[in-house]
């Protein structure tokens, strides 16, 4: 793993943790970024491989203390500070197992572990034991496919509108053929009627030659009337814009 880039170092940890569900688990996306950014860190630190094992065995042991232990903030620190006190020259047996890492080394440990996960120690407690309601990614909706009507309108889009409301609004069901006819017949039926009484009844029975003259000439009135008033105020309209500019004309 030294020698990947960092998607090669995401594949291997990936399938060294088991994680299958990175896409929809956030859990497994949060745990893997924590491991490949410590992984990251530490290549950068140039550590040994023996340094990388304790490294990364320290992450894990730390999450596992958050974890399956329970530890707050406090108790987690404490537990790292007595790990990691007695690096150095005089360390005792207990830690011996430490003591791969030199001071300098070991502040930088720590500083890392401070950045990473302690201060972030809230986020961590809230993704493993709060529980979350969960997300609906997808869901099945049936549509029903409307079958060629060959109507006047064209058939609706299958994920537009439902068979109901296009029958019912925008193209109603075909008639029968008989109803059809039936209906050709009716309407000719009315037609040839009205046809006929339009041509039985003349409409000027009843009025002599003056009503129809008086008629005309009231007609006539009527529309010379309107002519000469829409003409009058036209012209009342242009005597007002002249003798508006021939005030304006006297002022200056």
């Amino acid at each position: 793993m030294l020698a990947e880039d960092v998607d090669g170092v995401q594949q291997k940890l990936k399938k060294i943790l088991n994680f299958k569900n990175l896409h929809t688990c956030l859990k497994e996306a949060i745990l893997l970024d924590y491991y490949v950014s410590g992984f990251l860190w530490a290549r950068g630190m140039d550590f040994s491989v023996i340094q990388y094992i304790k490294f990364m065995t320290l992450l894990d042991m730390l999450l596992h203390n958050l974890r399956t232990l329970h530890m707050s903030l406090e108790d987690n620190i404490k537990w790292l500070g007595e790990v990691m006190a007695e690096i150095g020259p005089s360390h005792s047996q207990k830690n011996e197992e430490w003591s791969i890492f030199n001071i300098r080394q070991a502040n930088a440990v720590i500083d890392y572990l401070k950045i990473s996960l302690f201060q972030h120690y809230k986020l961590y407690e809230f993704l493993f034991y709060s529980t979350r309601e969960e997300i609906v990614i997808g869901t099945k909706q049936v549509i029903e496919v409307v079958k060629p009507s060959g109507g006047l309108f064209p058939d609706p889009l299958e994920e537009g509108i439902s068979f109901d409301l296009y029958s019912t609004f925008i193209e109603p069901p075909p008639i029968l053929d008989t109803e059809m006819k039936r209906l050709d017949q009716k309407q000719v039926l009315e037609e040839s009627q009205s046809e006929a009484n339009t041509s039985d009844v003349d409409p000027l029975v009843g009025f002599t030659i003056e009503d129809i003259k008086s008629v005309l000439d009231q007609v006539t009135d009527d529309i010379l009337i309107g002519i000469q008033t829409e003409i009058n105020e036209k012209l009342q309209i242009q005597e007002e814009a002249f003798n508006a500019r021939i005030e304006k004309l006297k002022k200056a």
